[in-house]
């Protein structure tokens, strides 16, 4: 035969004939190991792990951190891995191995689909502040510009003010006193709030829209697309640079921040250990968040990177190597943001609590703000930047790869197209694009934060992983999984991973679900403005979107199956085996048995075809 037959019991196997087209594998395992590193290792890396780790204690955040990376991080993240390695599919059709939950798969693709189209915002605005770097005077660090408004101020003289209660301070033509500092605004915000973002007054007043914006979404877009319209093997070799080239910003950025003035401060400030910390509840609710979010759980993507392993890699020992790059990534990158924070700090004579931040306020404020402050402006601007850009693309590019790799693997071989990638890639950028339009109006950062807080929160990541973790080991089996992965591998895995995903990862990712349920508070933009009852209900379709996914495929299929309630159970948790699954079950008579109509002809069709 000139491929494996089909034998389709109840679709119990999906056979491949002579126009199937054999899934494409890495050209290099290494390929597979930098895809990983480009996709979660991310922004989240480098202005979020370290804003949590001086919030909660400095470095006794680290306890309850790497607690809940051997509890909860590496036992999914190496379950995604694994799961795409031996069902060789995407996040939909990797859910053949227990039929009744491939709402999971739906619910990955929706929570990826509206990851890319957020996401995307933050490269577009990297872009745009890249741009604007390559000037000799930075516009964020003068008030003498057109958008700049009578209350801007360059230098808050705060020593001034504690000698005298109405000390005049002249700021250009103008005079201001120390009460009026209270009501000043420096450059930097001014430029992201009035220039970047023109914000409007709340998410009712959406306003026009900001055409150098569209035209940096519009770049950004395209380059996203031309990384990814080719498949793995050209993806595989764009993350070589996307993924390294941070790493090498990232050195440079920290020589030159231990060398500024006040950096040691900063350092302290990142890493002191505050012991009484470990007996609040937020500190580990933190650090578990960190992970989901650091780790790209959830999302699908992993799925779809792992399917294109060769059968017999070591998912296990990648597993571990990537985890440890994440988070040492993450602890790493404190120093070189807590180091110019420091220098920050000491510049304007405030405490540093009043200059770490964290998110798109570290990225496009502070940062920006403490490099206007050092010679040669410009050229730091610039460097930090690009790595921003970097960090975030390959992020994207793999998230998109992810979400289009679910898409096609619904589409059998018969349909196949010769442009069928490159079609699919176009128009899911597209739609994409379309949906971002919203976000580069006057009101686009209000449409940006309900994307960024509830379509792809740490709630929906938690409900993912859970589910994931149960059906795996509930339904399906973790014994059984275990000796899937040992097939895989050459070798059983430590009973580790089989305890958390049957025990202890479940309840880790429901308690912080839980958690975030009871201590739920309505969104705000800056602690001011209060988002209004209709766009905390878009929020919470947002999220309800890719949650309800879930129960409601789940009840679909149960009543749409015929039989006893056992029968239908029985029949919809029988895994759909691909073709590549006969090669290791040819020989196990048993698991044949349950792959024929029960002839021995069928028997023989397969071991013939194997052959």
């Amino acid at each position: 035969n000139k491929g494996i037959l089909s034998v389709n019991h109840c679709g119990v196997v999906n056979g491949v004939g002579p126009g199937y087209q054999e899934r494409e594998t890495w050209t290099r395992q290494m390929d597979f190991i930098m895809s990983c590193v480009g996709f979660a290792v991310g922004l989240g890396n480098v202005w979020r792990f370290p804003y949590l780790c001086y919030k909660n204690g400095g470095g006794v955040f680290l306890i309850p951190y790497l607690l809940i990376v051997f509890v909860g991080g590496i036992p999914i993240f190496f379950l995604e891995i694994s799961l795409g390695q031996f069902m060789k599919a995407g996040s939909i059709n990797v859910w053949n191995i227990a039929p009744l939950f491939k709402g999971l798969g739906y619910a990955s693709m929706v929570i990826v689909f509206f990851c890319n189209t957020y996401y995307i915002m933050v490269l577009a605005w990297g872009f745009y502040y890249l741009i604007k770097s390559f000037t000799a005077t930075l516009p964020w660090s003068s008030c003498n510009n057109e958008w700049n408004t009578p209350s801007c101020i360059e230098i808050f003289h705060h020593q001034d003010c504690k000698n005298a209660s109405f000390a005049n301070i002249t700021v250009g033509s103008s005079n201001m006193t120390c009460a009026d500092l209270a009501d000043a605004r420096s450059p930097i915000i001014e430029f992201w709030e009035n220039k970047v973002l023109s914000i409007s007054s709340g998410l009712d007043e959406p306003g026009k829209m900001n055409w150098e914006l569209i035209l940096c979404l519009m770049a950004v877009w395209v380059l996203v697309y031309f990384c990814v319209w080719k498949g793995v093997k050209s993806t595989g070799k764009i993350v070589y640079f996307t993924a390294t080239f941070p790493y090498v910003v990232l050195i440079i950025l920290l020589v030159r921040g231990v060398t500024l003035p006040g950096a040691y401060d900063g350092i302290m400030y990142y890493i002191k250990p505050d012991w009484s910390k470990l007996e609040e509840a937020q500190v580990w609710i933190d650090a578990g968040t960190q992970i989901f979010f650091s780790y790209a759980i959830g999302l699908g993507a992993l799925t779809a990177l792992g399917s294109y392993n060769r059968f017999n890699n070591d998912c296990y020992k990648d597993a571990f190597i990537l985890a440890l790059i994440n988070s040492g990534t993450s602890f790493f990158a404190g120093f070189v943001v807590f180091s110019i924070l420091g220098f920050m700090a000491a510049e304007q004579g405030v405490d540093i609590s009043q200059v770490a931040e964290s998110g798109p306020g570290l990225a496009f404020i502070a940062y920006p703000k403490a490099v206007s402050l050092m010679p040669v402006a410009p050229l730091w601007a610039a460097l930090f930047f690009f790595m921003l850009l970097l960090l975030g693309l390959d992020s994207q590019f793999v998230g998109v790869e992810g979400f289009v790799t679910g898409i096609l693997d619904l589409f059998p071989g018969k349909y196949y197209h010769r442009y069928k990638r490159e079609i699919a890639v176009a128009i899911c950028c597209l739609l994409c694009f379309i949906i971002d339009l919203s976000m580069v109006t006057q009101g686009g950062m209000y449409v940006f934060q309900l994307f960024d807080y509830y379509s792809a929160s740490g709630m929906t990541l938690l409900w993912q992983a859970f589910w994931e973790c149960i059906v795996v080991a509930w339904v399906y089996g973790a014994d059984r999984f275990m000796d899937d992965v040992a097939r895989m591998i050459g070798y059983r895995p430590f009973p580790w991973m089989k305890w958390c995903w049957s025990f202890i990862t479940p309840c880790v990712c429901m308690g912080i679900f839980l958690f975030h349920l009871v201590n739920y508070k309505p969104l705000t933009y800056n602690n001011v403005y209060v988002y209004p009852w209709w766009g905390e209900v878009i929020g919470w379709c947002l999220a309800l979107s890719s949650m309800l996914c879930i129960p409601v495929s789940l009840l679909y299929k149960l009543f749409r199956a015929k039989g006893t309630f056992k029968e239908r159970w029985a029949h919809l948790t029988t895994p759909v085996w691909g073709a590549h699954h006969l090669e290791y079950m040819a020989p196990d008579i048993k698991s044949l048995s349950s792959m024929s109509p029960g002839t021995d002809d069928n028997k023989v069709i397969i071991f013939e075809s194997v052959m």
